[in-house]
């Protein structure tokens, strides 16, 4: 569907002369209705081009498209006004109204014009950044015996958060990698800096070995000289024939260990670090383990567990009890479910479940 979409988006930024075109037409055609019958057809008619028109043109069509529909509605007043003076009082009501609105276009337009995206094309690029950004949180095919599951969530409700997941699958070592991020601040506020994180560390994640990944995505905020430029992450690197795993922490909540042996969850302490992008030379120690048949990981955002006015260890508490449910009921899907059941409305939330079968 999300492709399909950006192919028409992209389709019309390349045929944007000829939707100029049509849009011109249409223009005449709602003049010339509103000549002919003027009790049927009012000016609120060109608000359908100026509308259009500021969804699929470049900024400096628009300002053209503007001009062509006050000229149009100037000749049809003057027509309007030698027919009939009385019509020309409620003509000139409404072309003020289409007026104004063409003003607040053309103030977008402009603003437009100074980001450089503008309409569909810039809509398109969006589309495009936002699905190669998703993907590289794709969970790729796993051997049978491993089960993995995420889900992000934003506190606005748009596609952009300040929590993301990079992924990556080392076939010949048959190695998994995972970090899970949570940029300072929330939802779109947070957005350009998250997309520009996790383009980083997804080309880090693999490229360079576990012990230097956070010390280099510490090193990349740190040049960055953002005003809110921290991040806190957690990364896990886990050798999928044996179970082995390696989980550095950076300022991150500690993630959960369910031991089927024990049949209790316990946190995960030893692996914390400063958060990214707030001290040069920090180090990042591992906290290491094994994951057996029937044990899983939770590795998950403060949005899942901190409140305010609650400390965040009752959250964590909770998080647990709930992982408890997981043992009985299963875990498929239950990295939706638990942020659904869990997560705050008023901040990014992110949740990874990883289960040995």
């Amino acid at each position: 569907m999300a492709t399909y979409r950006r192919q028409v988006v992209q389709w019309l930024g390349r045929e944007e002369r000829g939707v100029m075109v049509g849009l011109v037409l249409l223009i005449l055609l709602g003049a010339l209705a509103m000549y002919v019958v003027p009790k049927y057809v009012g000016a609120v008619v060109l608000m359908v081009p100026l509308f259009l028109g500021s969804l699929t043109l470049a900024p400096r069509r628009i300002r053209l498209l503007v001009l062509i529909i006050l000229m149009a509605l100037l000749v049809e007043s003057v027509g309007e006004y030698l027919a009939n003076d009385l019509v020309l009082l409620r003509r000139l009501v409404s072309s003020s109204v289409i007026a104004l609105l063409s003003t607040v276009m053309l103030v977008v337009a402009y603003r437009r014009e100074q980001l450089g995206v503008a309409g569909l094309r810039g809509d398109a690029m969006l589309l495009d950044l936002q699905e190669r950004i998703t993907r590289q949180g794709v969970i790729p095919a796993l051997p049978q015996d491993w089960y993995v599951d995420e889900a992000i969530r934003s506190a606005e409700g748009t596609s952009f958060a300040g929590d993301f997941l990079v992924v990556d699958l080392d076939d010949a070592r048959a190695v998994f990698s995972l970090a899970l991020v949570d940029v300072s601040g929330k939802g779109i506020h947070a957005g350009t800096r998250s997309l520009l994180l996790s383009g980083a560390l997804g080309g880090l994640l693999g490229s360079v070995t576990p012990e230097a990944f956070l010390a280099a995505a510490n090193r990349f905020l740190l040049r960055q000289r953002w005003g809110e430029g921290f991040a806190t992450a957690v990364h896990l690197v886990i050798d999928l024939p044996t179970g082995d795993f390696e989980i550095r922490s950076a300022g991150h909540p500690p993630p959960a260990h369910f031991q089927a042996s024990s049949g209790q969850w316990r946190t995960i302490e030893g692996s914390e670090g400063p958060a990214l992008g707030l001290l040069p030379e920090a180090t990042y120690p591992p906290a290491s383990g094994r994951l057996g048949h029937g044990d899983a990981l939770l590795l998950y955002t403060d949005g899942l567990v901190e409140r305010s006015r609650r400390d965040i260890s009752l959250g964590i508490d909770k998080l647990l009890g709930q992982g408890e449910r997981l043992i009985r009921d299963g875990f498929e899907g239950s990295a939706t479910n638990l942020v659904q059941r869990l997560g705050s409305t008023a901040d990014d939330c992110g949740l990874v479940v990883l289960h040995r079968r």
